[in-house]
């Protein structure tokens, strides 16, 4: 009202510009005013605003059962009817604007002016919005105290506001009345919706009965049925569920009567399935609230008795008596492992690696404790590692190779142990990663079920286990992990190609376990070799082993390599530490052995008195052996015996050769075998032995060179004379040595390995300096035979009688040098030596012609010089082996 009061100039227009009809007020009035819901009282019509917000609007949700009528429905009728209607309209409203201009617009324009002079004398204050007597200041505009002086204010004061008051009934009646067409109009309308009102409840009324007995007789049963379906799957739900909670309530007994089995896995896995229960199926359950913490708790406990049976059975199973028979249990040692491979605690090979040199170190001590106890030598005092060592040298040696022997056959058998403890686990990780197991026990050793559970407490575990598990999977709708087989039942699986089992690790994990797994027995192997070394040096820190003589460090040398090429056997793994301790060793030897061949060398030529010694039976089979290519032990102890019982030979034969020697040359090619039989023994170090032979050869040669060639005898052993004999008997032995070099070299060469190869060329080397000094010695006795004969030509005159004296005193001195070589050197080094001291005869002869002034004129002095010459070479050329080599006439050419 205070709107349209405020706007008359707004409303005015659309009444007069468009006809009003029913369906064009927003608010029914009569609706408003027979609302039964609410009282008069409840009504205040005057101070609200006329329009769309005079009344309030209930939101009506749509009905379900009304279909949504939009305009798309009424499309086909309006395009029928668009055109006659839009022709109507045009001709209605023509018309009507016609008619009602004149008319309506004077009487609107009169009704406005009044109706806004007579609204105009109302105070403002009555049309504001927040009009409450309330307020103070609106209560002192309306009533003004201050201004009442009497009875006659308040009867003014009183008229006042009652005329207000007519004014606006009077302005409202006014405007009822000019919409009273309308208003009518409006009421016959609503009796007639009151009507279609009582006649659509009363279709509703009877739709909703027919619908009642549809719905008993078609729907209710069916329904019915639904609803005990549902009813049921409720209950099976909640009858599934209390007995889920009877089975994890089992769940810790059944846990430890798997670990009492040592089923760790099965044990482990109940306890990951019952979590998953907990958190997934049973989340919220009160009682079972404590459960996972315990359960956590028990798994921790679990990891603790997995290292602590682990560490157990290593020790049990590396600490047993070496010879006890009884193989470990390999069920055991799976349900562990594959605890150990479940929890990730793969510090086990550490674990077992650590047991394992404790065990090989406890069983050395053993042995020795064993040996020095059985040797006799007191008392054994194990208190302390020293007192052990210093009771372990008091062994002799074949006390002390016994010992050895007895250690390393006891570590063999402790690695062959612990070799099938190594192939064990690495099958359960080959298992547990999914791997086939090529290479696992045998299946007949299986001697319990394939659970693993013992045979005694196998109907327990199956109701029990089986149950729980069962139950677990099924209601969880996710399979249980089974128990973990042992290897045996594994590897028949495999070999069968049904083997299903989880994947535990992997593969990552298993490449990082089979690697720390070839680790761990290689340090095992390198350990067992470090304390098989550390007992060998603890015997030689006295000296003791580089005093042992050629024989038993080659039964020290063969017993040691017999015990790496075991372990290299049982390990696959090549021993490096041991054999370099034995080279160490070997090297002290072959330096002690080489010291004393050299000592013993230097004083026997020292004291050589370079005469022909026969030669023992022993000695020349031994020489013989050598010749082809072979080297024995048995023959050099027999020569050191000297029990063959043959007879010595006036030289060596080789080869249907004889070689005049001397002593020292026979005690040089024994020790050129000594040294190929050592290389043979120990071929590790067969470099340094060729080396030091090498130096053994050149020390004969050099020193021969200085006693004979140097003439260094005739001070040390007192020779008056460095005769012709000793030059030829010193250069049949350099040639008997030479022989034998090559040989040699074809001996080491066998042995060496490829990088030392090289050294050979020191071989080759002697060779040509043993035939060289062969060479100075044949010149040496030409240069003398030169000297000798120089001597007895300056003498000579040429004159009767003939033979000359002088060609006598040439032929003499030829012949005794032809009897003292020709029984040393083979017949073609005698002719070579002759034709050469002949040639060089034949020049000073040609010198000493031309001195006497005697030519090739048939005259008497050539007479009498072929005469001598003839006499010449009848008395040479008659020698053993020179007929037809000498000849003298072709001087004169």
């Amino acid at each position: 009202m205070d709107g349209e009061e405020r706007s008359p100039s707004r409303s005015a227009p659309s009444v007069i510009s468009k006809p009003w009809t029913i369906y064009s007020s927003t608010v029914n009035l009569p609706a408003v005013l027979n609302d039964p819901r609410k009282s008069r009282r409840e009504t205040d019509f005057f101070t609200k605003t006329w329009g769309e917000s005079f009344v309030e609007k209930p939101h009506l949700p749509p009905s379900p059962y009304v279909q949504e009528i939009a305009r798309i429905h009424f499309d086909r009728y309006i395009r029928k009817t668009a055109r006659r209607l839009h022709s109507n309209l045009r001709s209605s409203a023509q018309a009507a604007s016609d008619s009602a201009e004149t008319s309506d617009s004077h009487e609107s324009a009169r009704l406005r002016e009044r109706d806004s002079a007579d609204v105009e004398k109302i105070p403002k204050v009555f049309f504001r919005n927040d009009f409450h007597l309330e307020n103070p200041e609106t209560f002192e505009a309306v009533l003004p105290w201050s201004q009442f002086t009497g009875k006659q204010s308040y009867k003014l004061l009183q008229e006042k506001l009652s005329h207000y008051l007519d004014i606006v009934e009077v302005h409202i009646s006014k405007h009822i009345s000019s919409r009273s067409n309308a208003f009518f109009t409006a009421m016959a309308s609503h009796d007639k919706l009151q009507e279609n009102l009582q006649n659509t409840c009363e279709a509703i009324r009877d739709l909703r009965q027919k619908i009642i007995r549809i719905d008993d007789v078609l729907s209710k049963n069916s329904l019915g049925i639904l609803q005990f379906k549902i009813s049921r799957s409720n209950h099976v739900k909640v009858h599934n569920k209390l007995k889920m909670m009877a089975t994890v309530h089992q769940t810790q007994p059944t846990i430890q009567l798997l670990l009492s089995t040592s089923e760790f896995v099965g044990a482990l896995d109940l306890i990951s399935t019952t979590q998953e229960v907990l958190s997934q199926e049973l989340a919220g359950i009160q009682s079972f609230r404590h459960l996972g913490s315990q359960l956590v708790e028990m798994e921790k406990l679990i990891d603790k008795m997995l290292l602590g049976e682990f560490s157990t059975f290593a020790t049990l199973s590396l600490n047993r008596s070496i010879d006890d028979p009884v193989p470990h249990d390999d069920e055991k040692l799976s349900g562990i492992v594959f605890g150990m491979l479940r929890q990730r605690q793969f510090n086990m090979l550490d674990t077992y690696k650590e047991e394992a040199f404790s065990a090989i170190k406890a069983l050395i001590k053993l042995t020795v404790v064993n040996a020095v106890s059985v040797s006799g030598n007191g008392d054994v005092d194990t208190s302390s590692s020293s007192s052990l060592s210093e009771q372990m040298r008091l062994l002799n040696f074949s006390q002390w190779l016994g010992l050895f022997s007895s250690v390393f056959q006891n570590l063999i058998k402790l690695l062959e142990r612990i070799k099938g403890t190594y192939s064990m686990i690495a099958s359960l990780v080959m298992v547990a990663a999914g791997r086939s197991t090529d290479g696992s026990p045998d299946p007949a050793a299986a001697t319990t079920r394939e659970n693993g559970i013992a045979p005694d407490l196998e109907a327990d575990v199956d109701d029990v286990v089986g149950e729980v598990t069962n139950q677990l999977a099924g209601m969880n709708g996710t399979p249980l992990p089974r128990v973990s087989p042992p290897p045996s039942i594994v590897a028949e699986a495999s070999d069968r190609g049904d083997l299903d089992m989880d994947i535990l690790i992997a593969p990552g994990e298993y490449n990082k376990l089979m690697s720390g797994l070839n680790d761990m027995f290689s340090s095992i192997c390198d350990y067992t070799h470090d304390r098989c070394l550390k007992l060998l040096q603890a015997r030689g820190k006295d000296g003791f082993l580089e005093r042992l003589s050629s024989t038993e460090f080659v039964h020290l040398s063969r017993t040691v390599e017999a015990f790496v090429t075991k372990c290299e056997t049982v390990t696959g793994r090549k021993g490096i530490s041991l054999r370099g301790g034995l080279q160490t060793q070997a090297n002290k030897f072959v330096n002690r052995f080489h010291e004393e061949r050299k000592n013993k060398l230097g004083l026997i030529l020292d004291n050589e008195r370079w005469k022909q010694t026969d030669v023992p039976a022993g000695l020349q089979e031994l020489l013989t052996s050598m010749a082809k290519g072979e080297i024995s032990l048995d023959l050099l102890v027999k020569t050191d015996r000297d029990t063959t019982g043959g007879k010595p030979n006036g030289s060596v034969r080789l080869n249907g050769e004889k070689y005049a020697v001397v002593g020292t040359v026979l005690l040089l090619l024994k020790m050129v075998a000594e040294y190929c039989q050592c290389v043979e023994d120990m071929p590790s170090a067969a470099g340094d032995i060729l080396t030091r032979l090498v130096e053994i050869l050149q020390i004969f040669n050099s020193r021969s060179c200085q006693l004979i060639l140097g003439a260094g005898a005739l001070q040390l052993v007192g020779l008056k004379t460095i005769t012709t004999k000793n030059l030829a008997l010193t250069a049949r032995c350099l040639q008997l040595v030479a022989f034998y070099i090559p040989l040699a070299r074809d001996f080491f060469a066998q042995r060496l390995p490829s990088k030392q190869m090289i050294l050979l060329k020191n071989c080759d080397k002697i060779c040509k300096d043993y035939n060289d000094h062969v060479q100075e010695i044949y010149n040496k006795l030409v240069s003398i035979m030169d000297d000798s004969l120089t001597q007895c030509l300056s003498t000579w005159v040429v004159r009767a009688p003939v033979p000359s004296p002088c060609f006598r005193e040439v032929c003499r001195r030829t012949r005794k040098l032809h009897e003292a070589i020709s029984v040393l050197l083979p017949p073609d080094q005698v002719q070579n030596l002759f034709v050469r001291i002949n040639q060089s005869f034949k020049e000073r002869l040609k010198e000493e012609i031309v001195k006497h002034n005697v030519c090739n004129d048939g005259g008497p002095k050539q007479g009498l010089v072929t005469s001598d010459l003839h006499f010449y070479e009848e008395n040479v050329g008659s020698l053993d082996g020179l007929k037809g080599c000498i000849g003298v006439m072709d001087i004169w050419r």
